[in-house]
């Protein structure tokens, strides 16, 4: 079976138009089909209308016990819902859920360095549950994840979006009977040679440019660890890895294609 993994974020999910604009693209996909979306966003703005103050490092979010009430309620709430709402509309049948719904993703809270994430949960390919997300594919029925996962002994945990779906495309891949494609969709039209020309996208990048891409911050912040993600996934069994616009996703040419 052929699985198109869809990672949808950034502006997109802000955006009524571009979010109605990108389902209605992901919903053209042939195959088999998951969403994963985060909404990070979306959680800075309620946060702020909330007078809880937003820290990232590097890309990644500092999840303290206010934030993780507020990322559940976004992710899995107002986002998630909303999505699912808009794919019925469009005739596609979809099942929102979160990692503790159907044991989807068991996460391990992430250990203490120099740098304390919180209530942040790591993963690995064995934390997917690869059978029951292949169980509602063969019955018609879309899961559309959020990035809260939880531990199994009944907490919930903040997970980058971008490393759920590279997960999730690698544990699927390593089943005998799946080809798997993982996409990541955002507002802008692929890898950026230079931040302010939006035409300026590479249509190929490999491991080697992208390492040299970082070191000269061409390449900064959130774009770091999906990139990073990504190319994990390419090196671990998925057949394809894109980033770039949704309205391309059947479209190898008008976005970034990696390679090794």
């Amino acid at each position: 079976m052929k699985i198109h993994i869809v990672k949808i974020g950034g502006h997109l999910i802000n955006d009524h138009k571009f979010l109605h604009n990108s389902l209605i693209a992901f919903c053209k996909l042939q195959g088999y089909k998951v969403l994963i979306h985060g909404g990070g966003r979306k959680a800075d703005f309620i946060s702020k209308k909330m007078g809880i103050s937003t820290k990232m490092i590097q890309g990644r979010r500092i999840t303290d016990k206010d934030t993780l009430d507020i990322v559940v309620m976004t992710y899995a709430g107002i986002i998630n819902k909303n999505i699912v709402s808009t794919l019925q509309s469009y005739h596609c049948n979809a099942l929102g859920l979160c990692g503790a719904d159907g044991n989807c993703i068991k996460s391990y809270l992430r250990k203490k360095t120099n740098i304390d994430y919180g209530y942040v949960g790591d993963i690995n390919v064995k934390s997917i549950n690869t059978h029951f997300i292949k169980f509602l594919l063969k019955n018609n029925i879309i899961p559309v994840l959020c990035s809260i996962t939880h531990n199994g002994i009944g907490n919930l945990l903040n997970t980058n979006a971008d490393t759920i779906a590279a997960h999730i495309a690698m544990s699927l891949a390593e089943e005998k009977d799946c080809e798997v494609e993982l996409h990541f969709c955002f507002e802008k039209k692929g890898v950026l040679q230079n931040v302010q020309d939006s035409e300026s996208f590479l249509k190929k990048i490999n491991l080697h440019l992208f390492q040299k891409m970082k070191q000269n911050q061409t390449i900064t912040n959130g774009m770091i660890p999906k990139l990073e993600n990504a190319f994990i996934a390419l090196q671990n069994g998925v057949s394809k890895v894109s980033i770039g616009l949704p309205n391309y996703l059947n479209d190898v040419h008008n976005k970034t294609m990696l390679c090794l």
